[in-house]
């Protein structure tokens, strides 16, 4: 089975100035995803895709080969993840000469991820699913503390006679760390679409999601604190 491991990159963050390169225990949060990148593919099946001429060159002092850079219309804050997949995949399938049968998303702001996590993903993977991603226990469950406003006035978002949080159906949350995509899914539908979607449970920990200064604050004190 082929898999294309795509990293994603954008040049503009608004909640951290260059967020993907800024020094997290002293490396680039880009190095984070590239070093697993580099354990699971050889280079040339992987693609880091981004806008910014700076972060591709910090991308290739890494090891990685860059062959293009990510068109405008695909870095913006309108572009969604899968048209940015998708116009990856095209053009390392031509680049290559071959078909990618999954994808393999790492998003650089996920540092916390393992490489063994990521292997157990592939392993959990094959054609006859969607994707397989990684989640964790969400902190809220739509039967106990989460609400939708009806007419004016708050209404539980699932209706159930759970007076205790622990008796409730779990619920899972996306972490944003690993994705191991199915291309024709990809290719036939939104993701968010996706019906045949196997989970990977990751902790807490491993799931620390980088996107305001408030997360990186957790990743330094994770880091403090887990050596």
């Amino acid at each position: 089975m082929e898999f294309l491991v795509v990293i994603t990159a954008r040049g503009g963050s608004k909640g951290i100035h260059k967020k993907n390169i800024k020094l997290l225990n002293g490396k680039p949060l880009i190095q984070y995803s590239i070093d697993i990148a580099k354990e699971i593919a050889d280079k040339k099946d992987i693609c880091f895709t981004t806008d910014s001429e700076e972060f591709i060159a910090i991308a290739k002092t890494l090891g990685l080969d860059v062959p293009f850079k990510r068109p405008n219309e695909l870095a913006t804050d309108t572009a969604n993840s899968q048209d940015v997949i998708l116009h990856a995949l095209d053009t390392y399938q031509a680049l290559n000469n071959k078909i990618y049968d999954a994808v393999i998303l790492l998003q650089p702001t996920s540092p916390f991820r393992t490489l063994e996590q990521v292997k157990d993903c592939i392993l959990m993977y094959d054609d006859s699913i969607d994707m397989v991603v990684s989640a964790k226990l969400a902190s809220a469950n739509p039967y106990y503390n989460l609400y939708e406003e009806v007419n004016g006035f708050l209404a539980p978002s699932k209706k159930g006679n759970f007076t205790r949080r622990q008796d409730c159906p779990q619920v899972w949350e996306f972490n944003g760390a690993i994705y191991v995509i199915n291309t024709t899914s990809l290719r036939k539908q939104k993701m968010k679409a996706f019906s045949k979607v196997k989970k990977y449970k990751m902790s807490e920990e491993t799931s620390i999601d980088i996107d305001t200064p408030l997360d990186w604050k957790i990743a330094e004190f994770h880091l403090k604190n887990s050596n």
